[in-house]
């Protein structure tokens, strides 16, 4: 990853579509009910990462705590996420019908939480700096432009609209 020694933005265009999606230990002693749902975040990731088409153009793994770990992930479209996610091939569709039988048998026992938290974006919302950065987050996903290219202030960059 090479650094952009300037300060640069986003090349975002159109919606920007974000989705934080995580886990939560509740109890770190039941290992065998969080490993599996960390070790399935990581499996999705990778299947992502093979199939392009899928739609997902970035992802930066995050931890909130020593129990709580996330992913920030960009896509093209909420349709495609949405695609994703409902995919009979997908190891997403696999997983969550796991969890769905695992609850309605009672056997989820609140020794992990799941959550996700999906936006979307309208251009004109949205705006980004990069100091000495490679390209990280929005920009990993949508590219790297010299800041002047959308404005030297925040105000300047949100009130930017693509020609798309």
């Amino acid at each position: 990853m090479s650094v952009e020694a300037a300060r640069t933005t986003a090349d975002a265009r159109g919606d920007v579509v974000v989705l934080l999606i995580g886990m939560r230990v509740n109890h770190f002693r039941a290992v065998h009910q969080w490993v599996p749902v960390m070790l399935a975040m990581l499996r999705m990731l990778a299947e992502l990462k093979k199939d392009p088409g899928r739609g997902l153009l970035s992802r930066v793994l995050l931890t909130a705590s020593p129990r709580t770990y996330y992913v920030v992930q960009y896509w093209e479209s909420k349709e495609k996420l949405y695609a994703y996610a409902s995919a009979p091939d997908a190891f997403h569709h696999r997983a969550w019908a796991r969890i769905n039988r695992l609850e309605r048998g009672g056997k989820v026992r609140g020794h992990v939480g799941i959550w996700h938290e999906t936006y979307v974006v309208p251009e004109g919302s949205y705006e980004a700096v990069y100091g000495d950065m490679p390209a990280f987050g929005l920009a990993a996903a949508h590219g790297q432009v010299p800041l002047a290219a959308r404005g030297r202030y925040a105000k300047d960059r949100f009130s930017y609209r693509s020609t798309r």
